[in-house]
């Protein structure tokens, strides 16, 4: 009994100076505490002590003691502290969800710019009819990384070039271009009409004059509206600019065939861009190459070319291809040193102007060589003029 009532005596008053001291310590750091002005920064080994201490401590402790962060913000730090421990990501080879292929990313793409209606539901029916299992969140996914908007914003937003694309069966472009021709009374300008098919890019060349007037323009209106070999037979509209020479009375021949007509805006080329680029081509390959002598020969030129445009060149546009390519290419002439072939052979008589004013080039009949014509200034020496 005595050594019990000696020990108990002992741990009593261990206890009691802890107490003072643990009392002592509290009232110290509250008082250190409110000298300090502002938030109290701590490192990371200071915050993985307190919040040791203080979890074995235990909420209710902490809300008496804590001075330096609120109870729940230390225990935080604790379950920080232990998430860290077991937390494996900086294994990880990627981040989340593995993305879709590169091909199946395209492909969704697509379905979305060439269908403006379909919703995120939609392409992932279209997606598992080609045995591709998607969600909607990940097509989402998808057209927002590419800025493509929802289905709603899509239908109100078709460009001029999906539009073209849609329609581009019913199609044609009609456009006029000048060409300066040398006659006995010097230099005359003359005006080429044309018509195009957007989608086969077949041309018609109308017709060739000094003064596209108002009754010129409505016999071409009459000739390519005919109803058993006119161009414009099952064609819905018709692209031209705002030119006047395509005047009231052309515009309701053309309507008479059942072919609306669309006036674009002003200043604006490039929405009859494949006219335009027929202009570009027609001249650089073939009338900026050679001299025109009289009406007669810009026809010819004209006429051969819109041969060799249809049969012979071929089409980025169209796969690199002929548009129209003959079942055998007939060959013309003599094989090797000056071998002419079915191309080359017609475009030699554009400047073999029978009965007219025509050029000849020295002993160099043939003007084209590999479907290209000779510079003229290259043999301009050699030039000179004969009355065939």
């Amino acid at each position: 009994m005595i050594w019990a009532r000696m020990l108990a005596y002992i741990t009593g008053t261990v206890d009691q100076e802890l107490l003072l001291r643990n009392e002592y310590l509290a009232a110290e750091n509250r008082i250190l505490r409110a000298q300090i002005k502002g938030r109290l920064l701590l490192s990371d080994a200071e915050k993985a002590t307190l919040a040791e201490i203080g979890h074995r401590l235990g909420r209710k402790a902490l809300e008496e003691l804590s001075a330096v962060a609120k109870p729940d913000t230390l225990l935080a730090w604790y379950r920080k502290r232990i998430a860290n421990k077991f937390d494996g990501s900086k294994f990880r080879k990627s981040w989340g969800r593995p993305r879709v292929d590169e091909e199946t990313e395209r492909l969704v793409v697509r379905m979305a710019k060439e269908n403006p209606g379909w919703g995120y539901d939609r392409i992932v029916g279209a997606m598992a009819n080609l045995g591709l299992r998607l969600s909607d969140q990940t097509v989402g996914n998808i057209l927002r990384r590419h800025d493509i908007p929802p289905a709603p914003k899509r239908k109100q937003m078709t460009s001029w070039k999906d539009f073209i694309r849609a329609h581009m069966a019913v199609l044609v472009a009609t456009d006029f271009f000048t060409v300066e021709v040398l006659t006995l009374r010097g230099l005359i300008t003359y005006y080429v009409l044309f018509f195009i098919d957007l989608e086969s890019r077949r041309i018609c060349l109308a017709g060739v004059t000094r003064h596209p007037n108002q009754e010129w323009m409505e016999q071409m209106a009459r000739n390519v509206t005919m109803e058993d070999s006119g161009f414009l037979i099952n064609r819905k509209y018709l692209l031209h600019d705002r030119d006047s020479k395509y005047c009231p009375s052309f515009r309701q021949v053309i309507e008479a065939g059942s072919v609306k007509t669309l006036a674009l805006p002003p200043r604006s080329p490039n929405l009859n861009a494949y006219a335009e680029r027929w202009v570009r081509s027609v001249k650089e390959e073939c009338l900026g190459k050679l001299i025109l002598l009289g009406e007669g020969s810009l026809r010819r030129a004209l006429r051969h070319y819109e041969a060799h445009y249809h049969e012979e060149r071929n089409h980025q546009g169209k796969n690199n291809v002929l548009l129209f390519p003959l079942p055998t290419q007939a060959v013309r002439g003599r094989t090797g040193k000056g071998a002419v072939s079915g191309a080359a052979g017609r475009s030699a008589e554009v400047l073999r102007a029978r009965g007219r004013i025509g050029v000849e080039v020295g002993t160099a009949r043939h003007v084209w060589q590999s479907h290209t014509y000779i510079s003229m200034r290259a043999v301009w020496p050699k030039l000179r003029v004969y009355r065939a």
